[in-house]
C-alpha cells in the first residue's frame, strides 16, 4: 500500500542541484568569512603601525619615558589585541548585529548628489590650501560641507565657517606650533 500524499504532510521544496536547501546557513558562513577578514585587516594594520614605528629614530628633544614611538606601538598593539579577540568571538560563534538605521531609511539608495558635494569641498581644499592658505580653504571647506549636508542658512554657515577656519588656525599656529599656511592673508592674521 502507497502512502496518500495528503498524509504524509507538506511536500519539501525542490532543490535544484548544488544549492544549499538552506540559504540562512549560507549567508552566515558568508558573513563569519567577513568578519574574520575584519579581523585580518586589523592585525595587518596593528603589524603595520608597529613596524612603521620602531623605523621611527628618537630625536635628542624626546624627554621622558614618551618618545615618537610610544603612541603608534601602543595604538599597533591594541590594535593586534583587537584582532585576536574579535576572531575568538567569532571563531565561538559570535556575530555582529546588523545595523537597523536609526534615523536612515536603508530601503533607499545612496544621495549620489550629497557625496560628490562633499567630495568637491575636500578637493577644492585640497587644491586651493597652498594657494590661498588655510583660513580661506579651510572656510570653503566648512562652509560647503554645511552646503552639502542640507543647511540653508547662508549668512550663519559663512560666518561660523569663517571662525571655525580661523579659529583652528591660530590654534595650530600658535597652540600647536604648526604652520598652516596663511596665503592671501598673511600678514594680516
Amino acid at each position: 500500500m502507497t502512502p496518500d500524499a495528503s498524509s504524509t504532510g507538506p511536500a519539501a521544496p525542490v532543490v535544484p542541484p548544488g544549492r544549499d536547501p538552506n540559504p540562512d546557513r549560507d549567508a552566515s558562513a558568508r558573513k563569519g568569512y567577513s568578519e574574520y577578514g575584519v579581523a585580518a585587516l586589523l592585525l595587518a594594520l596593528g603589524i603595520w603601525a608597529i613596524v612603521d614605528a620602531m623605523g621611527l629614530t628618537d630625536t635628542a628633544t624626546a624627554r621622558g619615558p614618551v618618545g615618537p614611538k610610544t603612541v603608534p606601538i601602543a595604538v599597533g598593539v591594541l590594535l593586534i589585541v583587537m584582532a585576536v579577540l574579535l576572531a575568538i568571538d567569532v571563531a565561538r560563534g559570535g556575530r555582529g548585529e546588523q545595523e537597523g538605521g536609526e534615523d536612515v531609511d536603508l530601503s533607499h539608495g545612496s544621495d549620489w548628489r550629497t557625496i560628490g558635494l562633499l567630495v568637491a569641498s575636500f578637493v577644492a581644499n585640497a587644491l586651493l590650501i597652498d594657494r590661498v592658505g588655510w583660513p580661506i580653504s579651510g572656510a570653503i571647506l566648512f562652509f560647503g560641507t554645511t552646503y552639502a549636508l542640507g543647511s540653508r542658512h547662508y549668512v550663519r554657515n559663512v560666518i561660523i565657517s569663517i571662525v571655525l577656519s580661523v579659529g583652528s588656525w591660530y590654534l595650530f599656529y600658535a597652540g600647536l606650533d604648526i604652520k598652516l599656511p596663511a596665503g592671501l592673508l598673511k600678514g594680516i592674521l
